[in-house]
């Protein structure tokens, strides 16, 4: 999976001003499988050149995971999915124009259905400096996330990433394309696009992120402690420990 690096605070205020530089048959699950782990290997060798380690004692993420901090899942994150028993939570921090999130994104979803009510997936905003449209796509996520429609969004941008993504002009006009053919109430969403309120929501979870040492995307974490897996088997194989415990 490739990773990108966040190297400040997003400058992107408004729609208008860019961003500153800086359920299956066994045939449909094999082949769904497949195309996930050609996803991971696809982006897996410049990833595996940025990642962000595993998180060395004393540093703000293994210090947090220790502690059980509430900042790596806030009670009004978005959860994809939720396990009853609230045992395991796989987080990731995630940015929409982000070609390694996007890579990861098949097999997120391969493993929500092949984890289903047994591990709850939190999906939290964590928008790049470097991409024009990354706060534009959160925005756009978060206006339809309250009308109920974050996973539909969610999906949607990363479905259409190869349409909209690494452009150096804002695509304000596709992402409210995107919210006319979900049917939401599109006043509403307007105001929403551009309001404050929403502004400071995508904010809070990238000053979680930024507290917690996430410096790129995708990152994720595991029950709390940050985790850098460099394949599927990694993702399976942790996700079932954590399960065994």
């Amino acid at each position: 999976m490739t990773s990108s690096k966040r190297p400040g605070r997003p400058a992107d205020n408004g729609p208008g001003t860019p961003a500153a530089p800086t359920r299956r048959s066994r045939n449909g699950l094999v082949t769904v499988v497949a195309a996930a782990v050609l996803a991971l290997v696809i982006g897996v060798g410049l990833y595996q050149s940025l990642r962000q380690p595993p998180a060395e004692p004393g540093t703000p993420a293994a210090t947090a995971a220790a502690a059980g901090d509430s900042r790596v899942v806030r009670e009004d994150s978005h959860r994809l999915s939720t396990a009853a028993d609230g045992k395991v939570t796989f987080v990731e921090f995630l940015d929409f124009e982000c070609e390694g999130c996007r890579a990861a994104y098949p097999v997120i979803e391969q493993l929500r259905q092949t984890y289903d009510g047994r591990v709850t997936f939190v999906a939290r905003y964590f928008p790049l400096d470097g991409h024009v449209n990354g706060r534009r796509a959160a925005r756009a996520v978060e206006a339809a996330a309250r009308q109920g429609q974050f996973e539909a969004m969610y999906q949607r941008m990363y479905e259409t990433q190869t349409q909209w993504g690494e452009q150096q002009v804002p695509q304000d006009d596709v992402f409210r394309g995107f919210a006319a053919d979900l049917g939401l109430d599109m006043d509403r969403w307007d105001a929403d696009y551009t309001s404050p309120e929403v502004e400071q929501r995508i904010q809070a979870d990238v000053d979680d992120g930024t507290a917690l040492g996430v410096t790129g995307t995708p990152t994720f974490f595991l029950s709390g402690e940050p985790f850098a897996p460099e394949s599927v088997e990694d993702l399976t194989r942790a996700l079932d420990q954590a399960l065994a415990q």
